[in-house]
């Protein structure tokens, strides 16, 4: 069997839009990951960005099980100063800055590197239901 390269440049990208309203955050996270990474197509290398673009739509309305909303806790720290710690609950996080929660949980799921940060770019989360994005007619994904 022979294995089949295809350039990077070359590769045709998809537009896939997954609404995350009323579903899990670790779902939503995990199957953006997944596609953005290029998991979904039959030409993936892992050490590549062969992926599609993602986008996210009501970031804001993602649910989260067990109490999260008080008991999960995420760490900021400020460089350079000293005792620089900020720590904010899934609550405070999710009414202040509504995609956060999603684009960290999605960060934490692709390599720690130039990699994952060139990944990063191709998902795209909104709070609200609209996006700038419609002129790319993006598939509908279920979680």
């Amino acid at each position: 069997m022979k294995t089949i390269f295809v350039n990077e440049k070359e590769q045709k990208r998809e537009w896939y839009i997954i609404d995350a309203a009323g579903k899990p955050l670790g779902r939503v996270a995990a199957l953006a990951a997944s596609i953005a990474r290029g998991k979904n197509k039959s030409t993936y290398t892992p050490n590549q960005e062969m992926g599609d673009y993602v986008v996210i739509i009501n970031a804001d309305k993602v649910a989260v099980t067990g109490g999260k909303e008080q008991k999960k806790i995420y760490y900021k720290y400020s460089t350079g100063f000293v005792g620089s710690l900020k720590a904010h609950t899934f609550e405070k996080l999710i009414e202040k800055h509504p995609e956060d929660p999603i684009r960290i949980a999605v960060k934490g799921m692709l390599p720690h590197g130039r990699l994952g940060r060139a990944i990063m770019d191709n998902v795209k989360v909104y709070a609200g239901a609209d996006h700038p994005h419609t002129a790319q007619n993006p598939k509908s994904v279920e979680v």
